[in-house]
């Protein structure tokens, strides 16, 4: 069974940096392209980062460029987010998603995600 586990969420200060990880179990990372979501209360749900298996593709949606970095260890089968120099309008349930894809270059489109995890909870302070 396919688990994607989320964790590293908290309550920071506008400025501060989390650094979120995800692990998944019931799959090899190294086979997928993995993304990061995020989804802030009575908004929809936004791609924010994604990096193809390989690590040689890498997105960032331009309100996060310069701030977060996304990188992956496949040996650890874990996806991480670096966030630094977080705003109030970073607040919001962040998830991790696994793309089959093409291995070429990466998504972050919703629909081609084929798991998800639960989420995990960022909170900035202004």
């Amino acid at each position: 069974q396919v688990q994607v586990v989320e964790s590293g969420g908290g309550l920071v200060q506008a400025g501060g940096s989390l650094r979120l990880s995800c692990i998944a179990s019931g799959l090899t990372i190294d086979e997928y392209d993995m993304a990061w979501f995020r989804q802030a209360p009575g908004k929809e749900r936004e791609g924010i980062s994604c990096i193809s298996r390989s690590g040689g593709a890498i997105h960032y949606r331009d309100s996060v460029k310069g701030r977060f970095y996304i990188s992956r260890d496949n040996a650890k089968n874990t996806l991480y987010l670096q966030m630094n120099s977080l705003k109030p309008e970073d607040t919001a349930t962040y998830y991790c998603a696994a793309d089959r894809g093409m291995g070429i270059f990466c998504s972050v489109s919703s629909a081609d995600m084929d798991y998800w995890g639960k989420g995990t909870l960022v909170t900035i302070s202004s």
